[in-house]
């Protein structure tokens, strides 16, 4: 049966679709002991949603995603560690391929037609449509789509409204931190400022130098990486916090040790001059002013940085009270490749890690 895909739209456009139908492995997930020992026939459908034209009009395969590689990383995930549900066996496989460079969105199907049912069947199939906005992945709240956004159709009924959900009549500079300590963090956090640039009305301006620091609280853990990306922001807070939410999701951000160690962290520390305290957002970021692994950062991009807020101000001076010398460069400029922010180097007491 040909997979029917509904068009995904971003930014008024309706994106192209790479379809890939059949996608058989035999794995050994189940819930029954017999599905764990013998295994059978998973399948998969996967449909990406991209942009296609520049792939189009340079006919190289760069530009696009390569419909074998993502084959190949679906087939891993059915052939892999097994799983009770085949609901989490398609939520893997769409975190999968939302890793692979200029995928918007995509519908996974997973077929399970040799299921241990009790009638004659033809086949068993459960399937998901995820995204990059899609922080309801994981949360607390339903914040996601659900965010009372005014053009938001599946607002959740009741939602109280507040500032969080306006829009700025104009773009606002915003600053969010990335962090993690598990995996290859260099890499995920690249990764997550490409997936900053792709959401509709946020453009990236700047990424600081990438730092290296202690873990704050929480269990022994390995050090941290982190940077701060200064963004051009046309959406509502509320908007990037779900966004941010589902990029921490795609990378299998897991929230079950409290200050426990992380594969990625998304957070938004400021929103232009906003101030505002909800149950599911602050701003601005309630401990930015005493973290050097922000405040470092920032003023890497903008020594003039300021931060708003009771205990906000001059990023420079909020340096002197925090330890500076618990931070230290990994990588500058940072990703490698880009053009060096301009600094002034004078202005900001970074460690360099061949003196640590």
């Amino acid at each position: 049966m040909t997979m029917s895909v509904s068009p995904y739209v971003k930014g008024g456009m309706e994106l192209d679709q790479i379809i890939v139908e059949g996608i058989r492995v035999q794995g050994f997930h189940g819930v029954l002991p017999q599905e764990r020992e013998t295994g059978q026939l998973f399948i998969a459908d996967v449909a990406v949603h991209v942009t296609t034209r520049q792939a189009a009009s340079t006919d190289n395969v760069a530009n696009t995603v390569n419909y074998s590689d993502l084959a190949d990383r679906v087939a891993e995930v059915l052939a892999g560690d097994p799983n009770d549900l085949i609901e989490t066996v398609a939520e893997h496989c769409a975190r999968a391929a939302l890793e692979f460079e200029g995928v918007e969105c995509v519908d996974i199907v997973i077929h399970k037609p040799q299921a241990p049912l009790h009638v004659e069947f033809k086949d068993v199939q459960v399937r998901i449509r995820r995204d990059l906005r899609s922080g309801t992945l994981w949360a607390d709240k339903r914040i996601g789509s659900s965010a009372g956004m005014s053009d938001d159709p599946t607002a959740a009924p009741g939602h109280g409204r507040d500032e969080f959900d306006d829009r700025p009549f104009q773009p606002v500079t915003a600053w969010i931190a990335l962090g993690g300590n598990l995996g290859a963090v260099d890499s995920t956090l690249r990764a997550a400022v490409r997936a900053l640039d792709r959401i509709a009305g946020v453009h990236v301006l700047a990424t600081s130098a990438l730092v290296k620091s202690r873990a704050v609280g929480g269990p022994p853990q390995p050090d941290y990486l982190n940077a701060v990306v200064q963004v051009e922001a046309a959406v509502a807070p509320r908007e990037l916090l779900a966004a941010c939410q589902g990029i921490e999701v795609v990378h299998g951000r897991e929230r079950t040790v409290e200050n426990g160690p992380r594969t990625l962290d998304v957070d938004i520390i400021a929103f232009g001059d906003l101030v505002g305290d909800t149950n599911d957002l602050v701003l601005p970021h309630p401990r930015a002013h005493e973290r050097a692994f922000v405040l470092v950062p920032m003023a890497d991009i903008d020594d003039e940085a300021t931060l708003p807020g009771a205990n906000g101000g001059a990023v420079s001076a909020l340096l002197d009270a925090v330890d500076v010398e618990s931070v230290s460069v990994v990588s500058k400029p940072w990703p490698s490749g880009a053009e060096p922010t301009p600094i002034n180097t004078d202005a900001v007491p970074i460690v360099d890690p061949s003196e640590s």
